[in-house]
């Protein structure tokens, strides 16, 4: 990749993971830009120099937009954090986008363990992950499981809560666009020593 993409890529990251940080939102006045610079530096350079062409850029675009929307809509993932990685597919190209996600994915991971350690709500971190884990493992139906106010207690044979409402007390949410610059950055070091 050339080092005028990345540099523009990493310009980019570093300002939305600031926004992110102080405001909890990535505005569009940064991705949607970013992303036309993206796909018009590819456009501009030569494949020979590090560029993908017009068509991988739109290729990474659409790439980085399609694996994480699942995520919005489950309602895991902001819109901004979406976008973000559209626009950091059209720097990237299709490939590269997939395995920078993969690193994005760490670095949430990292990050999420990191918030829950520092705020103390690692158990409760835990806990929803067991709960996610045994209603994956069941099909997404877990009823009838005695929960009470204290985990693993039933309360006169009743049920106090169902499983899914001892989960929903959340961890907290997490800016996710300093994930996907972290990540990002961490993948580019690996295929620059590759």
């Amino acid at each position: 990749m050339h080092s005028s993409t990345i540099g523009f890529l990493l310009l980019l990251l570093l300002a939305a993971a600031w926004c992110d940080i102080r405001s909890r939102r990535i505005p569009n006045l940064l991705v949607f830009p970013g992303a036309i610079i993206g796909v018009l530096l590819h456009a501009l350079l030569p494949q020979e120099t590090g560029g993908v062409g017009i068509l991988g850029s739109l290729a990474g675009l659409g790439t980085g937009l399609a694996l994480l929307l699942p995520l919005y809509l489950l309602r895991i993932m902001g819109a901004g954090d979406v976008k973000l990685m559209a626009m950091t597919g059209a720097f990237l190209g299709a490939q590269p986008t997939v395995g920078a996600l993969l690193c994005v994915l760490l670095a949430g991971g990292v990050l999420a363990l990191g918030a829950a350690l520092l705020e103390g709500k690692l158990r409760l971190l835990w806990r929803n992950l067991n709960v996610m884990l045994l209603e994956a493992l069941a099909g997404g139906v877990m009823t009838g499981l005695p929960v009470s106010g204290k985990p693993g207690e039933a309360v006169g044979g009743a049920v106090a809560e169902s499983t899914a409402e001892s989960a929903a007390e959340s961890v907290g949410s997490l800016p996710y666009g300093v994930a996907i610059a972290a990540g990002t950055m961490a993948y580019l070091a690996i295929a620059r020593w590759n």
